[in-house]
């Protein structure tokens, strides 16, 4: 049995995160994804201090999918640099 992992990513809305979702199941990326709002995230970028609501995004999957999964987040995620 493969080893499971748990990847999360954080999105800008409800909306952007179930797109994402979806993609990463029809892509068979991950076998369950779980969406929670209402996380506020802290962060620093381009040398200021922000504090925005966010969306949380956690994707379940094997580890042999690991790279497949990253990869396709960074391609497809609306944020530059996203959180992965």
């Amino acid at each position: 049995m493969d080893s499971i992992l748990i990847v999360t990513t954080t999105l800008p809305t409800m909306d952007a995160a179930r797109l994402l979702g979806q993609q990463l199941i029809d892509e068979r990326l991950a076998a369950c994804v779980q969406i929670q709002g209402g996380v506020q995230s802290i962060y620093r970028w381009d040398g200021k201090v922000c504090n925005d609501a966010e969306v949380l995004l956690s994707a379940k999957t094997a580890t042999a999918q690991w790279k497949g999964i990253e990869a396709f987040i960074r391609a497809n995620h609306p944020y530059q640099l996203p959180e992965i």
